[in-house]
């Protein structure tokens, strides 16, 4: 959750994409090319249609679980890592949002471990563990 509000937060004001909000409101993108990418393109496509909204919400229902005593799957812990390799290959590290990305995908993946193997085989008697 953390890394999707510092990403979209942070390209909307460091980066100044909110000043081309006007033009995301009046329909200035509806058509454009994205072969021949604007500035107001550019900028829309680097926060909100990112993947830092997405992330927040799967930050908050990693968060939403946990309260309830219930492990995330660990699909998501994947799928995050996995993603997050591809993104690393193709454009090369970053300033480190890859790292955090790969450790949280990485804690996902210990408590859902630790879960499962505290669960005897074919027995469902931990609530917390949700991957069975």
């Amino acid at each position: 959750m953390f890394f999707g509000m510092a990403h979209t937060l942070g390209a909307l004001t460091v980066e100044g994409a909110a000043r081309h909000a006007g033009a995301w409101f009046s329909q200035d993108l509806w058509g454009a090319s994205l072969a021949e990418m604007s500035p107001a393109m550019s900028a829309y496509w680097l926060s909100v249609n990112s993947f830092g909204p997405p992330f927040i919400v799967i930050g908050l229902i990693v968060l939403w679980l946990n309260r309830r005593g219930i492990t995330p799957p660990s699909f998501i812990a994947w799928s995050l890592g996995g993603w997050t390799m591809v993104d690393l290959i193709l454009s090369g590290p970053g300033v480190g949002q890859g790292l955090i990305i790969l450790t949280a995908s990485a804690l996902l993946l210990m408590d859902a471990r630790r879960i499962k193997h505290r669960t005897r085989p074919g027995a469902h008697a931990d609530k917390r563990y949700a991957g069975q």
